[in-house]
């Protein structure tokens, strides 16, 4: 009879030893359960992080900013609701704000030192880790869609200037004269810096970047795959053809449908140096972070203790979305299926 009850008890171990561990009833909060339910979409812009002040933006202002983040997640929304891929939304969303003055990307770039426009994008997809990049063109209407270009029909992943302009008229993406991209609050804040003594030009242009930022979107379709994608007109008065994280795949952008998106926003360089968006991913597969503390780890801690400034909007295979930034404000929001949201300043 002994034996018989020692037989039972070393069954049951041998029956519960091998279940999995969630079932076992070890520490399981409610949170990662949440997170291991994907919602059926999900969708993140920005439109820049910045000095963006509540009481420097007047009412109208502060409005239009607000309806055009939404009218932009409306576009994606849209297409991800009827089953669209997460690389047709974020391309789409991103268009949208490229064709508004109001956002440094397309139509509301900044000029150059030399008074040109020159565009950056770049565009990655989370299922195989296709990418596509552009820098310094003049006369592509949408950089975002040269970026997708680059990646599904060349064997490149970047393209820069003329041979990326000369690419996208031979794949007949739409080209316009470089005055299309005038507007003439971005040639008046070009101005004001040229009147600033040499000393001081590189401080201001700094200023001016970190006030009026990149355009950014982050997907999650359906079928689980994830596409981010990041569009630019780089910073005020720049000069040498400087190239700042928008286009740089792992800085400025980068998707992986085991982890997450990110597209990011801010002071280049830095974003460059720390690798910001390859930089969350890894922290997430390799140090086991959630999304949310590996974004605000990276963000909120280590740009900060080396002076960089900016923001990320980022989202994970379960739809869990991220947007930290360590500036006084950044234009940003987000759909889910029945919710929504849309930002500006710190705190709200």
């Amino acid at each position: 009879m002994i034996r018989l009850s020692l037989a039972c008890i070393a069954f049951s171990l041998i029956v519960f030893s091998c279940k999995p561990a969630e079932d076992q009833g070890h520490d399981s909060p409610a949170t990662i359960r949440t997170e291991m339910k994907s919602p059926k979409y999900a969708i993140v812009i920005h439109g820049g992080a910045g000095t963006i002040q509540r009481e420097n933006m007047s009412t109208e202002k502060d409005s239009s900013y607000r309806a055009m983040l939404n009218t932009a997640l409306d576009v994606g929304e849209k297409i991800l609701a009827a089953g669209g891929s997460s690389l047709d939304a974020i391309e789409a969303t991103i268009r949208i704000m490229e064709d508004s003055p109001l956002f440094n990307a397309g139509r509301g770039a900044v000029f150059t030192h030399e008074g040109k426009n020159a565009h950056d994008a770049s565009i990655m997809e989370g299922s195989d880790q296709m990418a596509g990049a552009i820098t310094g063109t003049s006369n592509v209407k949408h950089p975002i869609s040269l970026a997708r270009a680059v990646m599904e029909k060349s064997k490149h992943v970047m393209m820069a200037g003329k041979g990326a302009e000369t690419f996208a008229a031979e794949v007949g993406l739409e080209q316009v004269d470089p005055k299309y991209f005038y507007t003439e609050r971005r040639w008046n804040s070009l101005q004001r810096i040229l009147k600033k003594e040499e000393a001081e030009l590189e401080l201001t242009a700094d200023d001016v970047d970190k006030k009026q930022g990149t355009v950014g979107c982050v997907a999650l379709d359906k079928n689980g795959n994830i596409a981010a994608g990041t569009s630019t007109g780089g910073m005020t008065n720049k000069r040498y053809d400087r190239i700042g994280d928008s286009p740089v795949i792992g800085a400025g952008t980068f998707a992986d449908n085991l982890t997450c998106g990110v597209s990011a926003t801010g002071h280049g360089e830095f974003f460059i140096r720390f690798t910001v968006a390859r930089d969350i991913s890894a922290m997430m597969e390799y140090g086991g972070y959630t999304l949310k503390e590996a974004s605000e780890k990276i963000i909120n801690e280590k740009l900060v203790e080396k002076g960089g400034a900016g923001g990320v909007v980022a989202l994970d295979r379960y739809g869990n979305i991220s947007m930290p930034f360590n500036t006084s404000g950044m234009y940003r929001g987000w759909r889910k299926p029945g919710k929504q949201y849309v930002g500006i300043y710190k705190g709200e």
